[in-house]
């Protein structure tokens, strides 16, 4: 008598979608963009360098020169948590299910002995793989760049380092749940996901009020300063950012935010009935 066949566990069959779409993601024309995104702030930091060995006065603010550390800082916080984490993670996320849909491959995916919220989960977790092993790389070739202007230490700045790769890492993951919700979810979600990065999100944040709270980059943003060195730059952002929660809160809300729209996400998957257009 034959076995009666079971439906893989939802981890275990979000790891088979991993091992199936990491190397689609890592060869596709979404990698190309994303390392030409990347590869700017790199540029960036061998300019700076090549003008501090050329003997060109350090960058100033407030009259006082900013060390390797504080620069760093400031180009992750500008370079990759204000554009290029949240660019990345639309651009990837809002594609997951999208993509299968556009090219009529979804139903392969459904027809597998898998649950079909596990397509999503294990999508996102390729995505999150996918863009923490080009962005990553960048960041360290910015660290060893800039860090040593000024007589920078890389052995006394790597806790700081390690701090700053914590929030890509953090950026990259709940942006990337809320935007495989939304092109889960939405029949245009880039569109919808353009409008709430440079519409929604600068404005609320510009304005007093309540609103920002339904934002990422506020919460996002409030981590920066906890991971700045100690100095003149800590003292600008604090300045910028006046109203902050404390990073226990934002920490949270971060973790609130990133695990109910995967779950959104894997919802939406799961119910929705998708009609592949002829």
């Amino acid at each position: 008598m034959a076995t009666p066949r079971t439906t893989p566990s939802l981890p275990s069959s979000a790891l088979r979608v991993l091992d199936l779409s990491l190397g689609q993601m890592l060869w596709s024309r979404r990698t190309v963009f994303m390392a030409l995104v990347v590869g700017g702030p790199v540029l960036i930091a061998l300019f700076v360098r090549a003008l501090d060995l050329l003997g060109v006065g350090a960058m100033k603010v407030n009259g006082r020169p900013l060390g390797g550390p504080s620069v760093f800082g400031l180009m992750v916080w500008v370079f990759y948590l204000r554009f290029t984490v949240p660019v990345l993670a639309l651009f990837y996320g809002t594609s997951l299910i999208a993509d299968e849909v556009d090219d009529k491959t979804i139903t392969y995916l459904f027809t597998r002995p898998i649950q079909r919220g596990a397509v999503m989960a294990g999508k996102y977790l390729a995505y999150l793989a996918c863009t923490l092993m080009v962005v990553l790389p960048s960041i360290m070739l910015v660290y060893f760049l800039i860090v040593p202007r000024g007589g920078g230490s890389w052995a006394a700045t790597f806790p700081a380092l390690v701090k700053d790769l914590g929030l890509i890492a953090i950026g990259l993951a709940v942006y990337g749940a809320l935007f495989a919700f939304v092109g889960a979810r939405v029949k245009r979600p880039l569109v919808v996901g353009l409008i709430f990065l440079f519409g929604w999100e600068p404005a609320v944040l510009v304005f007093p009020g309540y609103l920002k709270k339904f934002t990422v980059a506020f919460y996002l943003q409030s981590l920066v300063p906890h991971a700045m060195p100690q100095d003149g730059a800590l003292s600008m952002l604090q300045a910028i950012f006046r109203e902050v929660p404390s990073f226990g809160t934002a920490l949270a809300m971060l973790a609130i935010i990133g695990a109910g729209f995967l779950w959104l996400a894997t919802r939406v998957v799961d119910r929705r009935e998708y009609v592949l257009e002829q």
